[in-house]
């Protein structure tokens, strides 16, 4: 597995590297922001680890523009700032995980670990379909009907999701950590603004609607199940 890391502090970057050369993966360093972006770009990687701080471009901005450029690789962000609106905002960013400093060795390599292998199950399906809406997985194309749907990469992950569970109830908690990749505070209402825009996207206009909230249980994708639920 190649791993790609951008952090600016010597120490760390080594005490990275060391740990994961020893684990058996590739991993190649930058310590400036905006060549991590370049090499993000032109490489292929599994997973990139990014520091916040960082010269050039900082991390969050590096990320945000990996998925403007639709590249999807997962990030695990790290960074001093650990409070709990600093997660939101590297989550919405478009990290896929997020790692506050100090940290273990043990726990950031898991984490490495857990994003690998969820973009190695993600790779083996090509698409997905719950009734006329569809998802290329390749293309990352989706539409319903015959309506282009257009996704921020963040709704287009947790449409991913819904759809890879269609038919099921899907909890807040699955959401926070299988979407945003963190175990954050569960009263923060980004779900809610994510869920809104998607239902906006992939419902309005249709004569039924797909994306359904489970009063008190979460959110389901697929035909309407009566009075349970609620558009």
């Amino acid at each position: 597995m190649e791993i790609l890391l951008v952090e600016d502090d010597p120490s760390v970057a080594a005490y990275i590297r060391e740990g994961l050369v020893g684990a058996g993966y590739e991993v190649s360093w930058t310590a400036d922001g905006r060549k991590g972006l370049q090499m993000a770009s032109r490489g292929h990687f599994d997973v990139l680890i990014v520091d916040r701080m960082l010269p050039g471009i900082d991390g969050l901005t590096l990320v945000q523009r990996m998925r403007d450029a639709d590249n999807h690789t997962p990030v695990l962000v790290l960074s001093a700032l650990g409070e709990v609106d600093d997660r939101v905002k590297g989550l919405q960013s478009g990290a896929d995980d997020y790692l506050g400093k100090p940290f273990s060795f043990e726990e950031l390599q898991a984490r490495v670990e857990v994003l690998s292998r969820r973009r190695a199950n993600e790779n083996t399906q090509t698409s997905l379909r719950v009734e006329d809406l569809y998802m290329d997985l390749l293309s990352q194309k989706v539409s319903r009907g015959e309506k282009s749907v257009v996704l921020q990469p963040r709704e287009y992950k947790l449409l991913e999701f819904l759809m890879r569970h269609a038919g099921q109830v899907v909890t807040r908690a699955m959401l926070l950590e299988h979407v945003w990749g963190y175990h954050f505070d569960p009263q923060t209402n980004v779900i809610d603004v994510h869920i809104s825009r998607l239902r906006q996207k992939i419902d309005k206009g249709f004569d039924h609607n797909l994306l359904t909230t489970v009063r008190g249980a979460g959110y389901r994708l697929g035909p309407e199940q009566g009075s349970a639920d609620q558009a």
